[in-house]
């Protein structure tokens, strides 16, 4: 099945001011950002943005996001992976990774790294499902392997975070199944089911 197409890149501003998701920009200076951009296909991101506030925007089957509630500390992701220093840019080529499915995060950076693939950040992954919720698909959904939590002692920490689909079992509450979720997984585990978000590029004015 084809990943759904991404609306214009003015339309995504619009989508984001309309849904409350522009972090420190005024509506009008994203705007102003976003038509900087080349219109061509690609996801609108909003750097900075912090993933408690904006997963409970994402909207599947009626329910709103959530962050899973052994991950109180999803807001200290940070890229392990080079983004511009801007307050917007297009990631361009965006794939979901359903090839690697059943590979580990680790295995599926080796990949990246042989095809000059960017691994996605969990803002972005976010994003992404902010304006194509149809992305989430039961048995395809993706990890966000560009986002880490580095440790006191410099170490990264095992989860990797990931954006998929609840089933309302254990601590989700069964008012959640269905709903859009950021998760985490351990970095040399497998999951038939996870695909790794990614891009080309991330191009920036």
């Amino acid at each position: 099945m084809p990943l759904p197409a991404l609306p214009p890149v003015a339309d995504q501003a619009e989508k984001l001011i309309e849904i409350g998701a522009t972090g420190p920009l005024t509506p009008d200076l994203l705007r102003k950002e976003a038509a900087a951009l080349p219109d061509r296909p690609g996801l609108l991101v909003v750097g900075g943005l912090a993933p408690s506030v904006i997963a409970p925007l994402m909207r599947r089957a009626g329910r709103p996001g959530f962050v899973v509630e052994d991950m109180t500390d999803a807001d200290d992701f940070a890229p392990v992976t080079e983004v511009p220093d801007t307050p917007v840019w297009l990631l361009e080529d965006l794939e979901r990774g359903d090839d690697l499915q059943n590979a580990s995060p680790a295995e599926a950076e080796e990949q990246f790294a042989a095809r000059a693939r960017v691994p996605m950040l969990l803002t972005e992954g976010v994003q992404w499902v902010l304006q194509a919720p149809e992305v989430l698909e039961r048995n395809h959904c993706f990890m966000t392997t560009g986002s880490r939590l580095r440790k006191a002692n410099g170490r990264l920490d095992a989860r990797t975070p990931a954006v998929w689909i609840s089933n309302g079992t254990g601590r989700d509450g069964k008012e959640r199944r269905d709903a859009p979720k950021v998760g985490w997984c351990w970095w040399n585990n497998r999951h038939t089911w996870l695909g790794f978000g990614s891009g080309a590029r991330r191009y920036a004015v």
